[in-house]
């Protein structure tokens, strides 16, 4: 495995050994990657099916239990120190205490990074796991790759997760750590996203595709499609970098989705049922989509044609193509997608040796990803970097340095080394 290099790992463990006064050796550190997901976009809170993988890049966290209940933490990337105990109990942000003080939301507080790790917290206490210490924490991102679109807030609350429980010694599983993850982001932050991101974070292995029912929460691992050349995987990135949660594009479509499923199951006479297109079949959606409104339609089409091409199976070629298609879905069905992002999916699907492209994540900031043919790769990225120069030079800025254009290669799932 290329990441993390020897180098980062020693660095990040130097840092918390000169943080606790504890010796290098002492370390523990936690690695959870960042993920894509070829296919399956948009449709995990409907309980749909998804496809992910991770990549080699994402947040390192070192740390060592703290000896106390106390929370100490620092960022290779963001200002400030954050602490915290761990008997505090957290409540969701905006969410008044018995006290009648609030959680101040992240627009306030002065590390708003920390946010998660009290989120992880709240997630621990909500799920009655007794927490006796804390730790001593230095967190550490791959450079460049926050706000992209890649779930790095997925992998700062599984990283937290697992170091607050190694800490206290709890055994706790995969799946049990997917729901855990969901409270930070749904419960503690407000946000209505589903469980791709954390799934991906904490189920992948290294050369499959992790496949997501995430109705049934069951899940299968797929070797990767292969053709006779290896493939890569391009990361394209747009300049923006607005936080989800300050937009409501996210939500308000998730909402548009419910209220699809609601005229559906009305319609079919099946109201009872939880207002999810996961509840809705197939038949039942192609006799009655008629009845929805315009806007409604092009989200419960998204959904199903999504669902499909989840699904489906062949050479990269192939898949290549889906994931193309489920590109174009999200910019025209489910109408998400700044202008940046869609010139960069545009531009990508016209570089040398890309298989397919589409956004990753929301498509509202960070980047947008491409299969490319191994041999190829420099030659896609040096055409991408040079065509979204000349379509977005202001955005280009904003990268403070930052490629443009990254060639990553697929990742391991999360994990505490000793």
């Amino acid at each position: 495995m290329s990441w993390p290099t020897d180098s980062e790992l020693n660095s990040i463990k130097e840092a918390v050994a000169q943080m606790s006064g504890r010796d290098k050796g002492e370390v523990r550190v936690v690695v959870a990657p960042y993920r894509i997901c070829p296919l399956g976009a948009h449709i995990d809170h409907q309980g749909g099916t998804v496809s992910a993988m991770t990549i080699n890049k994402g947040i390192l966290l070192g740390f060592v239990p703290s000896g106390d209940t106390q929370v100490q933490l620092r960022s290779a990337q963001f200002e400030g120190e954050v602490c915290f105990r761990v008997d505090e109990i957290q409540h969701p942000i905006g969410i008044a205490n018995k006290n009648g003080a609030s959680t101040p939301s992240p627009s306030k507080e002065k590390s708003i990074w920390g946010t998660y790790a009290r989120g992880a917290v709240y997630a621990l206490q909500t799920s009655k796991k007794n927490l006796k210490q804390g730790i001593v924490g230095y967190l550490s991102g791959s450079n460049g790759l926050d706000s992209s679109g890649l779930s790095s807030s997925a992998a700062v609350g599984v990283a937290y997760l697992l170091a607050l429980e190694n800490a206290n010694e709890l055994t706790v599983s995969p799946t049990e750590n997917i729901e855990y993850d969901r409270l930070i982001e749904n419960g503690y932050l407000g946000l209505r996203n589903g469980i791709l991101d954390q799934s991906a974070i904490l189920l992948s292995s290294y050369g499959c595709l992790t496949y997501m029912d995430c109705k049934t929460m069951d899940h299968d691992l797929v070797q990767a499609p292969e053709l006779d050349k290896p493939f890569r995987i391009l990361l394209a990135f747009s300049g923006l970098r607005q936080a989800l949660t300050t937009n409501p594009g996210y939500n308000l479509r998730v909402s548009e989705c419910q209220e699809a499923a609601k005229v559906l199951l009305t319609a079919s006479g099946n109201s009872e049922r939880e207002p999810t297109l996961c509840n809705v079949e197939h038949a039942v959606y192609e006799a009655h989509k008629h009845e929805l409104k315009p806007v409604l339609a092009k989200r419960a089409e998204h959904y199903f044609s999504e669902n499909m091409r989840a699904w489906a199976s062949g050479n990269l070629e192939e898949f290549g193509k889906l994931i193309s298609a489920s590109g174009l879905s999200s910019i025209e069905n489910y109408e998400c997608g700044a202008e940046p992002l869609i010139q960069l999916y545009k531009i990508l699907l016209k570089a040398p040796g890309v298989y397919g492209a589409r956004f990753s994540g929301a498509g509202f900031r960070g980047c947008c990803l491409a299969f490319v043919d191994a041999e190829k790769a420099e030659a896609a990225a040096s055409y991408v970097k040079d065509e979204y120069e000349k379509t977005q030079p202001e955005f280009v800025k904003n990268l403070n340095g930052g490629k443009p254009v990254l060639i990553c290669e697929a990742g391991d799932a999360a994990r505490v080394l000793l």
